[in-house]
Formats: C-alpha cells, structure tokens, sequence
C-alpha cells in the first residue's frame, strides 16, 4: 500500500492513526496512490495533512493532487498533442484548416476551454509558505494575473469561426493559419507531463525520457517539413521550388502527397543524409535551410548526449564493478598472492556489486533513525530473537539491539572468521550456512555445520580472546553483524538481561562437542567454576574473574556498575619474589569493588588469605579506583 493511500478506513485524528508522516493540510474527494507521482512543485509545508480525517477544501474548490483532476489534466495533454501536430500542418496546408480539421479544430478548443473555467477553482501552491490556497479570490486574482490567462484564451479562441460568424465570409488569408499557432503554447503540458513521469518511480526513467527525446524530434521534423512546404506555396515561381522542380503543378496535387514530400526533405536534412533529390532552389528556401541545418547541430547534440547519459548511468555499476576486479588482479599479481585468496577476493566484490540492491547502505544512512530502525526490524528481528543467545530477553534491549546490525553477504568458500583472529565483532545467520573449522598441525579439521540462526564469533567477544575458530561459508550466506563495543554499551544497563545472557550462554557451551571445546581456553575450568552462580545475583560477577593466566577475560556484560571492571593479575607473593613469579605466574581476574572482595578472591584464586596488597613497585593499595588495567597486584 502507498504511504499517500486513503482507502484504509481510519478514524479521524484516531490514536491508531499510522506514524507515517502527515504530507497534506488538505485533501479533495480523490486519492493520492502514490508519492512520487506528485509534482515536487505540489509538496506542502511539513506538518499538514492527508487522509481521510484531513480538513475538506472549500466548496468548489479542487485539489491539484486530486485523481480525477489529474487524468483530465493528462487527457488534455492527448488533445495538445494533436494540436501540435494540426497547427503547422493547417498552415502549409489552408485547405485542411478549413474543411476536414475544422470540427476537430473547434472540439478539442471546447474542451481547452472548460480546463480555462476549470483553472478558477484549482487550489495553488504558495511558494512563500508552502500550503494550498483554496480561498476564490486568491485563486482568481493569481490566474487573471498571470500571462498563462490571456495566453490560455487566445490559443483557445477560434478565430476563424468566430469572423466567419460576424462577417459571414470564409477568409482565406495567412493571418488565421499563423493564429492557429498560438495553440503550440499547450505544448507546456506536454513538458510538465513529461516531467512528472520522470518522478514517478512507477515508470522506467529511461523509456520516458526516450519517448521524450522521439516526441521533441517529430514535433521538429513535423514543423519544420510544414513549414518548408509553406515557403514553396508562397513563392511567386512555383516551379522554382524545391518541390516545384520535382513535382509540376504541385498545389493542385493530393495533400498528402505534398505532406509526404515535406517529411522525407525534413528527415533527410535532419540526418544529413542529403540525396540531392530535394533541394533549395530560391533564396528564401535557402536561408531557411541555413537555419535549420544549424538548429539541427544542437537538436542533434541534445539527442545524443541524452541518450549517452542514459546508456552510461546504466552501465555505471558495470563499469565500477569491472575497475574494482581489475584494481584486485593487479594487485593479487603485485603482491604475488595466492590464488585462493585471489579467488575469495574477487567473489566478495562480485557478490558485492550483485547484492548492492538488496543492502543499498547509502539509501538507508539518508533516512531518518525511525524508519532504518523500523526496517532492521522488519528485517531481522525474527531472526535475533530466535537465536540462542537472546531468548528471553526483554523487548527494551531487542528495539535498541536491531537497528546497531548491519547486514552483509558472503559467498560461497569465504571467511567470516579467521581463527585467532582479533574479537571485534560477533554474527547472526540469516540464511545460507557455514562450517566451523579448527586449525591443527598445518591442516584443517572440520568441527560442525551452522545455519539460521546460529551465532558465529560469539564466543571470542563474550570472553574477549582470539577467536577460537575459523568460520567459512559453505553457500552464498547472510548474515548480521554488530559490534563487541556497541552490544557491551547496551547490555551494562540492563542487569536482568546481562543474568539472562550469561545463563544463555553457559547453557550453549555445555552443549558444544567435547572437539569444540578443546579449541577454547580455560572454558573448562570455567564451567566448572560457575556452576551457573553467575547469574545468582547481580554483584557476584566480579567474585568469577580469577582465571588462569592463559585467558584474557572473562564475560564482561553482565557486570553490576555502568563500567568495565579493570583487570588485574594476582599474585601471592612478594613483588621482589621474582622466582616465585616466574615458577607460578599470576592470576587474571576483573577489580572487585572493595578491598575485601579483592582479599576474598585472592584467597579463593590463590589458595591463601592475605593482608597487604601491594603493586610492582612496592606501594600499598588502599584504593582500588586507583587501579588501571593490566596492573600486577602481590597479595600476602
């Protein structure tokens, strides 16, 4: 459904109503099905309205927008293309204008005359503050004062009749053929038209505008052959004409003969063919012939840089596309690389040209934050809530989690992950599936199979170690990634969600293979350790962060402080035992909140209960805020 679409039966100003921005102040009886149909010159002020709740126009008074009113407007651009075609034609050829045309003539004039009336109760933009005037003054007084009312009425008027019925004699001088000329002023229409099916999103921008540039090239042709043709009756030597060399007696001939003679010079000159057949043969031909051979040079320009800029701007990504794997091959031979990494690098810039489409980053950063954050929802939100690691979390952390995701798409045999890689971010899959694989020895030994909706890298960015495993796609795959930093600053907050993450989480690595297991260090002994007391309470977290030297850190999201917990190494000795350090290490572990939790950890971690807390270079601690990561405590 279109966001202008009134069909929907909404009460008026109702609570219910949609958040989609409110376009219009006012609205006629006719439906508005699609935005970018809409001039731009008709878009109102922010903060007016459409719908069906909106407040009526005046009585007798029709919105520009109005359906009805625009397929009158576009049935009298039907009408303006038969005028331009009949005003030249009646001039070179008198006798239509006043015989076969005539009927037509005068129907198609009754018509531009009610769209006149019509004029007077159409609601207009003001430019100043961008909302609809519907008042019948206003309406009036900006028409009568414009050139568009007199112009309007004198390619309107039918002269001819018109001095026919007040003379009673038909006149057949050139005055009225050059009258008739004035209707080329409804071809406006016809541009406005035009311009406003290039907004339309609905129609091909290419197509329109190539039956654009072939209407703009007959209407030429058209009245220049017409014209052409005048010149030939007017001249006093009929015979020295370009059209009296080739056809004696050619005024007395068939109309379309002469009319056909006039198309096939006008064409010929366009093209510059130039047979010779038809040629000027007096002065006045000739100049006329200088001028529009020179007209044709810029029409002819006009045309060919139109349809260069259209045949370019859709070959644009191919060209893009072909730099990129050329920039990529020199570089692989440069760099002397191998070829399976060549390989993978030239499929990622395939694949990212084919799904630019379906990601379209540059689209979505220029919308607002609402609607990309309704998008990502629509999305992928199934999918977040379905993995393993959010189930059951509450609705306030899944609104802020999905719209920090950023979708991305991998091809066949691709790295997601490498193993011991840095943990930066962690990945949910969409669709597709890969392999978890470990590296032992110099060779590969496959692990598991993923798919929708497992979590991939999770692991090395909940304990913040070198990822454990490599993660290659086995098909095209997508997937969502969000950053460690921005899914740490979300959880801090929200205690209960960080209790039930932990749980969620333990829950998935006792589950993993015994092989899976041995890939990541000390979880073991964390499991051990847990026994799911982490999410007891809300301030035991830091009572778990002693774990051997080998790991880096321990889960951090479920701490009970807006902050990062520093991590320190404990040690049970001395700080001038160097020995005793060198035989047993230290253990790392988060900064508890107070002195006696750090005592109580120490004699938990290191098996003996101390008094003094020293740093490396001999200073007693007495406040913990003064710690810093990576400091070294000597505990005894």
């Amino acid at each position: 459904m279109s966001v202008l679409d009134t069909k929907s039966p909404v009460p008026p100003f109702s609570e219910t109503r949609t958040p989609v921005p409110l376009l219009y102040r006012r609205h006629s009886s006719g439906e508005i099905r699609n935005l970018a149909s809409i001039s731009s010159s008709l878009l109102p002020a922010f903060g007016t309205v459409v719908g069906e709740g909106s407040v009526n126009l005046k009585k007798f008074v029709i919105a520009p927008y109005d359906r009805r009113y625009r397929w009158w407007q576009t049935f009298l651009v039907l009408l303006v293309v038969y005028s331009a075609w009949s005003s030249p034609f009646e001039l070179a050829f008198r006798e239509m204008g006043t015989g076969p045309l005539l009927p037509f003539d005068l129907v198609v004039d009754a018509f531009f005359a009610i769209d006149i009336i019509l004029t007077f109760f159409v609601a207009y933009l003001d430019k100043s503050t961008y909302l609809l005037v519907d008042d019948h003054k206003k309406i009036a007084l900006r028409y009568v004062s414009n050139l568009w009312l007199p112009m309007d009425v004198a390619s309107t008027l039918p002269f001819q009749s018109i001095y026919r019925i007040f003379t009673g004699k038909r006149h057949q001088g050139e005055v009225f053929g050059f009258l008739n000329m004035l209707r080329l002023w409804r071809l406006r229409r016809v541009s406005e038209f035009f311009s406003r099916l290039e907004k339309d999103t609905r129609f091909s921008y290419f197509w329109t505008r190539y039956c654009k540039l072939i209407c703009v090239t007959l209407f030429a042709v058209h009245t220049a052959g017409c014209f052409y043709f005048w010149l030939a009756t007017h001249y006093s030597q009929s015979d020295n004409t370009w059209i009296g060399a080739q056809v004696p007696d050619f005024e007395d001939r068939s109309v379309w003969l002469g009319y056909t003679y006039s198309m096939y010079w006008s064409i010929v000159t366009l093209t510059t063919t130039g047979y010779g057949d038809l040629h000027a043969e007096n002065t006045g031909e000739k100049i006329f012939s200088i001028f529009y051979m020179v007209f044709n040079i810029g029409l002819t320009a006009y045309l060919i840089g139109n349809m260069t800029n259209l045949i370019v701007h859709s070959s644009v990504r191919t060209f893009a596309m072909r730099d990129s794997i050329h920039e990529i091959l020199r570089y692989a031979s440069k760099n002397r690389l191998p070829e399976g990494l060549k390989e993978q690098m030239l499929a990622h810039v395939t694949l990212k040209f084919k799904t630019a489409e379906l990601q379209q980053e540059e689209v979505l950063q220029d919308l607002p934050k609402a609607i990309r954050s309704g998008i990502a929802h629509h999305l992928f939100r199934t999918t977040v809530e379905n993995s393993y690691l959010f189930k059951g979390v509450s609705e306030d952390f899944i609104v802020q989690l999905v719209p920090e995701m950023r979708a991305e798409y991998y091809p066949p045999k691709m790295d997601i992950i490498i193993q011991n890689e840095i943990p930066t971010d962690f990945y949910i899959i969409v669709s597709g599936a890969v392999d978890v694989i470990t590296h032992k020895n110099g060779t590969e030994q496959f692990l598991s199979k993923l798919m929708s909706p497992s979590m991939l890298g999770e692991i090395g960015v909940i304990f913040n170690i070198p990822q454990p495993f490599t993660v290659r796609t086995k098909r095209l795959s997508q997937v969502i990634r969000i950053s460690h930093n921005h899914f740490k600053q979300l959880v801090q907050p929200l205690s209960e969600d960080g209790k039930i993450f932990i749980s969620n989480f333990l829950q998935h690595l006792r589950g993993l293979k015994k092989e899976e297991l041995e890939e990541i260090p000390f979880v073991e002994e964390y499991l051990a350790d847990s026994n799911f007391e982490a999410i007891q309470t809300i301030h035991e977290p830091q009572n778990y962060g002693g774990l051997n030297q080998e790991s880096n850190s321990i889960p951090t999201f479920y701490a009970s402080s807006s902050t990062i917990p520093a991590r320190v190494v404990l040690h049970g000795h001395h700080p001038d035992d160097k020995q005793e350090e060198e035989e047993n290490g230290g253990k790392l572990a988060h900064l508890p909140d107070s002195m006696e939790d750090l005592l109580t950890l120490a004699e938990r971690k290191l098996g003996k209960r101390g008094t003094t807390v020293l740093i490396a270079d001999g200073s007693l601690v007495e406040d913990l805020s003064v710690l810093r990561d990576n400091d070294h405590l000597y505990i005894f």
